[in-house]
């Protein structure tokens, strides 16, 4: 007796129909063209959401840099004295701090080189 296997099948085949609706024209209707898409979407989008974390800590580092020199120190040593200073405060609120509250920013350089 032969396996039709219609059921899960059908259930695969809908999961990557739905997943293409929007594509454009044969990508959307013919499922292997539709699969083909879908799954190169798929592998985009897992690449993308590490290439992300990375492009935000670029974008912090350099605010903090360009927030940092502007009052005479560099990047790497302001760090340095972050950390030798106890102070816990990451990339991402360090460059919010440089960019929204400057006044913040700067108690928190001082409050480093006093250490």
């Amino acid at each position: 007796m032969r396996v039709k296997r219609g059921f899960k099948a059908k259930r695969r085949r809908a999961t990557i129909m739905q997943a293409a609706k929007g594509n454009y024209m044969s990508r959307s209707r013919r499922y292997r063209v539709a699969r083909e898409t879908v799954e190169r979407g798929w592998a985009y989008a897992f690449a993308h959401r590490k290439n992300k974390k990375r492009d935000f800590r670029r974008l912090w580092i350099t605010r903090i840099n360009a927030a940092v020199r502007e009052r005479g120190l560099s990047y790497s040593k302001f760090m340095d004295m972050i950390h030798k200073a106890n102070i816990d405060l990451d990339r991402k609120v360090l460059a919010y701090l440089a960019v929204e509250d400057p006044m913040a920013f700067d108690r928190i350089i001082e409050a480093a080189k006093a250490n």
